[in-house]
């Protein structure tokens, strides 16, 4: 063996076993950026970047897995993705299809986040059949995926939701708008009923969060890491644990 893998070893080991469970996030975020820059770089197709990508989240899953976190959630595909050349988009589709089937398939509670009904019907129902399946399951890690998905569409779905539960309720606009509080519009997010995630991770070295979670991450802490996402490492996830976990974290105080 190499003594550059050694090395590397060690120093992930070293890392690991500095990290307090304590101190380690209940709820990670994840944007998986930088799939297609990837494959440009490897001079492969689009389509396996995707699916290196894909390999990584079941890499990735295991790892917090392994350190405790309790929901993890992945943005996969955006309202924006969706603007993508059919013959891409539909690649990019294939694989999200699959990889919800066989994270189902390894025991994990699955979540479709997102506007459903902004995908091809098929693909929807596909994910949908399999995400069901695991209503039940008993993980210690459920994973939200986030499909057609994007911040103001989800602020949007939130307050139309709400607006038809209180019409439903027989109330005018004027007594909603009387009476509206931060938690109402909380319970019609896509995310309900979960806690808001403690730390985001983005890959590729943008340095943004794109919509996702707007309301979500609030009160987030940040982390992000220049790989892209297929060649992000454990080492790259051990860092971004040990960065939260050296953080005081203030709550908007």
């Amino acid at each position: 063996m190499p003594v550059s893998d050694l090395l590397y070893g060690a120093y992930e080991r070293r890392l690991a076993k500095g990290l307090d469970p304590a101190n380690l996030p209940r709820h990670v975020g994840a944007i998986v950026d930088g799939n297609r820059r990837w494959a440009k770089g490897a001079g492969a197709r689009v389509d396996l970047g995707y699916q290196a990508g894909a390999d990584k989240i079941t890499e990735f899953l295991g790892w917090c897995d392994e350190l405790g976190v309790e929901i993890v959630t992945l943005w996969l595909l955006s309202t924006d993705n969706l603007r993508r050349p059919a013959d891409e988009l539909s690649a990019l589709l294939v694989v999200i299809e699959r990889l919800v089937e066989d994270l189902a398939a390894l025991g994990y509670r699955i979540r479709l986040i997102g506007n459903l009904d902004m995908l091809p019907a098929e693909s929807a129902s596909r994910m949908k059949r399999a995400a069901d399946l695991t209503a039940d399951q008993d993980s210690s890690l459920s994973v939200n995926v986030c499909v057609g998905y994007g911040g103001r569409q989800e602020l949007t779905d939130a307050m139309r939701s709400l607006l038809l539960e209180q019409a439903a309720a027989g109330k005018s606009l004027q007594e909603v708008a009387s009476t509206l509080e931060v938690d109402d519009i909380a319970e019609h997010l896509y995310t309900k009923g979960q806690p808001d995630p403690d730390l985001v991770i983005r890959t590729s070295g943008e340095q943004r969060l794109s919509g996702f979670l707007l309301w979500q991450s609030v009160h987030s802490e940040f982390y992000f890491c220049d790989a892209m996402w297929p060649a992000f490492r454990r080492v790259d996830f051990l860092r971004a644990m040990r960065s939260y976990a050296g953080r005081e974290r203030r709550f908007g105080t």
